[in-house]
């Protein structure tokens, strides 16, 4: 679901209520780095639970003083958080 190389991730596949535990737990492992990006433009399906799971590494970063970005965010991600009026911290780069 989520491959690193170095500072660069990827995150592909579907994230939902159904795996997102997990996916937050292979997230903690692998967003070592002190500063990450993570590409969310494999992603094919999502629900409210793919926007919690990113705050989340947001917040994680914030603690552990790294930073995390996103980028190639998918419509259908775009449209939850526009709905969910998080966009801004999400903050596609």
């Amino acid at each position: 679901m989520i491959s690193c190389d170095g500072e660069r991730c990827k995150l592909e596949g579907p994230v939902n209520s159904g795996n997102v535990v997990a996916t937050l737990e292979e997230g903690a492992r692998l967003f070592t780095a002190p500063s990450i990006t993570v590409d969310l433009g494999g992603l094919t399906e999502v629900d409210s639970a793919a926007i919690s799971l990113l705050l989340e590494w947001r917040r994680a970063a914030q603690r552990e003083k790294r930073k995390i970005t996103y980028i190639n965010l998918p419509d259908n991600l775009n449209s939850l958080a526009t709905l969910y009026g998080v966009t801004e911290l999400l903050g596609e780069r």
